[in-house]
């Protein structure tokens, strides 16, 4: 089979047929064999992505809706429409959206899934594998975007809103 360019989505169509209470993933990349993530993502007017960092990946943000900014330690970087901002990684960055939300497609390289191996020797006790999950957006709280610490959340610490199943 030969892998051939194709159209995946058209983002203005998709913000057209998303509810305006639709929050969190509005699409996300699922083909085989790809080696990129891509998300496009909605908070709400307010909403927030609490301050986190991502250890291994580099993430290419793109603003195509709404308002908000990026807090970096001392930095605060405005987002607007088309506003293209490059996270990198180990830096520490929280999002905010402005009052009339935020919309933007996030895009990084993919982590390989999980395989099953044969016993390997024991590696040194200061190797490290592993970080963050690529896509948190299973964190987010579909209520107010504010990013849970626990790691399987069911309720929402800031609004109480239930977390969906990932489905």
């Amino acid at each position: 089979m030969t892998s051939v360019p194709r159209v995946l989505a058209v983002l203005d169509e998709l913000l057209r047929e998303a509810t305006p209470d639709r929050r969190g993933a509005l699409w996300q990349l699922a083909e085989q064999g790809r080696e990129l993530d891509a998300n496009l993502v909605r908070l709400p007017p307010g909403g927030e992505v609490g301050e986190h960092q991502e250890d291994v990946l580099d993430v290419l943000l793109v603003v195509v809706a709404g308002h908000g900014r990026i807090d970096a330690g001392d930095v605060s970087l405005e987002l607007t429409p088309t506003t293209v901002a490059w996270l990198p990684r180990t830096s520490r960055r929280a999002l905010a959206a402005g009052p009339d939300g935020l919309t933007y497609l996030t895009v990084h390289r993919r982590r390989p899934g999980l395989t099953i191996r044969s016993a390997a020797p024991a590696a040194p006790a200061l190797s490290y594998e592993g970080g963050e999950a690529p896509c948190m957006l299973d964190l987010v709280c579909p209520g107010c975007g504010r990013l849970s610490p626990d790691p399987e959340p069911v309720f929402c610490s800031r609004c109480g809103e239930r977390f969906t199943d990932g489905g």
